[in-house]
């Protein structure tokens, strides 16, 4: 019988739950976190996405969760216990990763960028720089050695395409999609321009410093995060996009720290 891990990660736009099985993802399911709802609201969202696959309760192993929204912790974890009948692994401190976190407030660090590090550095054992594009897009390095130590936070793609309609009386708001050229013939287009091709540049302004300040060229960048495909198809900065990175991130926290349960 198979026997998964379900990974949820809950960020300040989206939680994202996905089915892990040898730390390859196999579904996954994503819904908004700005809305509000109650433990019962959450655990008919589990059961229903186990539904859609067939599968029940009894399929998942275990359950991990890496939040940076604690407000919503409650009802989460909660509808976890009650719907999944499992206590849920959560990251935060005391959890072992196995890296050497040496920023100057370690208890800063955020489960998303946590899980980030742990997938890269495991996953492709030399120095990397994950770039996750969320509500806010970070830059975090971690050395072929495992230390994380150097982080970029940047605002997110939807942030600055708001600001710009919300700090103007006629601008629309626009979806976030790179137009046909960057020379805009309309409204529109033109903002589409402005903010993805001004964004592909502040990546690549950033990445380029960054690595000049590290010594280190070589240092592979991964993109992750629901718009991280927009610009990563759009620069040869960014080495590879990973759009299940945080899950695979779980994954091995969890293979790490499963005794303790």
């Amino acid at each position: 019988m198979k026997s998964y891990l379900l990974t949820i990660d809950a960020g300040n736009t989206h939680i994202k739950m996905q089915l892990m099985r040898d730390g390859i993802s196999e579904s996954s399911f994503r819904l908004t976190t700005k809305t509000p709802r109650t433990s019962d609201e959450y655990g008919i969202v589990e059961k229903e996405f186990l539904d859609s696959l067939n599968l029940s309760a009894s399929d998942i192993e275990a359950v991990i969760i890496s939040s940076v929204v604690p407000k919503i912790m409650y009802a989460l974890t909660s509808s976890v216990k009650k719907y999944l009948k499992k206590e849920p692994m959560i990251i935060g401190p005391g959890i072992r990763t196995g890296i050497q976190i040496r920023n100057d407030n370690p208890k800063e660090v955020g489960a998303d960028r946590l899980v980030d590090v742990v997938a890269a550095y495991y996953t492709y054992h030399r120095s990397c720089i994950i770039v996750d594009f969320g509500t806010a897009t970070t830059f975090d390095y971690v050395s072929a050695e495992g230390i994380f130590q150097y982080t970029v936070i940047a605002p997110g793609l939807d942030i600055c395409a708001q600001a710009l309609t919300s700090s103007t009386a006629k601008l629309p708001e626009i979806e976030i999609e790179k137009p046909a050229s960057i020379l805009g013939r309309n409204t529109i287009s033109g903002m589409q321009a402005g903010v993805v091709y001004g964004y592909i540049g502040c990546v690549e302004g950033i990445l380029k410093r960054m690595k000049q300040e590290l010594k280190d060229q070589s240092a592979y960048v991964i993109a992750t995060g629901g718009l991280g495909k927009v610009i990563a198809n759009e620069t040869s900065s960014i080495d590879l996009y990973d759009p299940d990175i945080a899950g695979k991130g779980m994954y091995i926290l969890y293979q790490k720290n499963k005794e303790n349960l």
